[in-house]
Formats: C-alpha cells, sequence, structure tokens
C-alpha cells in the first residue's frame, strides 16, 4: 500500500479540490493529511471528507513545521511506500498505478513526477520548464511529489526539521543514496506564489535562498527571504520553544 502524506497549514481554499482528485487515484493507498495548526477551516474540511472518501482518510495534528509534519504523517502511515505531497497539486486517476509500475523494480528508491503549474501564461509555462530542465541533473522539490521506499526514507532518518529547503535537502541525500526516476505522470501545481508575489521577487527569491543553502548558509536564515502565501488568520502567540513556522510550504 501507498502512504498519502499531505502537510496542511491554512489550506481550506485548496485542500478539498486536492483530496477531490485523490479519491479518483485508483490503487490501493491511504490519505494522512497533518495539520500544523491551522487557524482557518482546513481541519473542517478534510472532516467534512472523511466519512465518503473512497479510500481510508486521517487528519491528524502536529506542530506547524513542514518536516515535523511530514514525518509525523510517516510515523503514522502504514503504507511501504510514502509519498509526499504539498496542498495545492492536483494530481490525475492514475498517480498510484505509475508508482506500482515504477517500484516493481526493486532496486529503485523512490523519485517524483513531472510537474507544471497551472495557468497558460508564459511565465507558467517558463517555470513549468525550468523544473524539467532542473531534474536532469536530480534537482525538485516536493511541489512535484517526493515518493521514497519506507525503508529508504528510515534509513535516511526522514526530512531534516529545518525552515525551508527540507525537501531539496532529503531528495540530495536520497539522490545520493540510491536510483530515482522521475516519472512521466504529471501533476498540476498552484501559480499562487507569483500571482500574489509578482513574477520577479519570486523569481529572484528562489534563486537567492538555493544558491545561498547550496552555499551552506543556515535555513533558519534563508527563511526570512521566503515569505508565506497563505492568509493568516488570528495566529496565537508561539508557545516557548514552538518550532519557528514552516515558510516553504
Amino acid at each position: 500500500m501507498i502512504s498519502i502524506v499531505i502537510p496542511t497549514y491554512n489550506e481550506e481554499s485548496v485542500i478539498a479540490r486536492t483530496l477531490a482528485h485523490l479519491s479518483c487515484a485508483r490503487g490501493n493507498f491511504e490519505v494522512l493529511v497533518v495539520d500544523g495548526e491551522s487557524t482557518d477551516g482546513t481541519g473542517g474540511k478534510v472532516e467534512a471528507l472523511i466519512p465518503t472518501f473512497p479510500r481510508p482518510l486521517r487528519l491528524v495534528a502536529a506542530l506547524r513545521n513542514r518536516a515535523l509534519q511530514l514525518n509525523h504523517g510517516a510515523e503514522l502511515a502504514r503504507g511501504d511506500t510514502l509519498l509526499f505531497l504539498h496542498a495545492d497539486v492536483v494530481v490525475p486517476p492514475d498517480v498510484i498505478e505509475a508508482m506500482g509500475r515504477a517500484l516493481a523494480a526493486q532496486t529503485l528508491c523512490g523519485g517524483n513526477f513531472d510537474l507544471a503549474f497551472e495557468g497558460d501564461s508564459r511565465w507558467n509555462r517558463f517555470f513549468t520548464w525550468a523544473n524539467r530542465a532542473r531534474r536532469r541533473f536530480g534537482i525538485y522539490y516536493g511541489d512535484s511529489g517526493i515518493f521514497v521506499r519506507r525503508r529508504v526514507f528510515e534509513r535516511l532518518g526522514g526530512f531534516k526539521p529545518i525552515p525551508i529547503m527540507d525537501d531539496y535537502e532529503f531528495v540530495r541525500r536520497m539522490e545520493r543514496f540510491g536510483p530515482t526516476l522521475c516519472l512521466p505522470v504529471k501533476l498540476k501545481a498552484s501559480d499562487r506564489r507569483w500571482r500574489q508575489q509578482g513574477i520577479l521577487r519570486t523569481l529572484l527569491s528562489w534563486i537567492l535562498v538555493q544558491s545561498l543553502f547550496s552555499m551552506g548558509i543556515p535555513a533558519n536564515y534563508l527563511a526570512r527571504l521566503y515569505a508565506p502565501v497563505r492568509e493568516e488568520k488570528a495566529t496565537p502567540l508561539l508557545r516557548p520553544g514552538h518550532p519557528r513556522p514552516e515558510l516553504g510550504q
């Protein structure tokens, strides 16, 4: 069985659509939505779908930090393969079947999927092309749907609890561990970041954060360069020792 783990924080506007598309997926899988202290109606949206969802669907709580949420979901998952999805990513019906065919090769550790950004603007097409180009060099992120065998995930120690670039850092370790594959099945990701923050700001922040992280600059500093795109709702004060909010979701 494949376990799909979706971390959320204030994803009320997109989570129902993501789960609706997942409900049409064929194959044996479960879905765990790991909510990181949302202050909107994210949890209510998920709970409303649980009774009619065609596969096991669970809503679990975690502290607000994407890496911690992903690790917590993996701990609770029942499957022998893990698929980590962003809350605003839409999957096609054959996504689980494609993973099953790929994982029949016992040497495969994991991988990701082809990714297209929604919309037909030239910038959406450019970012789609850029993602495909950098994948040839083993560079990809969580928005393209990272999947990994559970035994490999556990051997690697899961995601490091850093506030940004946790997906990229995990991917680099997985790429060194063994063979991966980019499946041609296309996921669709939201273009909300550059619709809200502008093309130039988004592009520069991506380049700057990636470059500085590769140079060894700590993720805690880089998180300040990558602003969140979700609407904040009367967020309560953070408790002492609470992890820094995850800005990369």
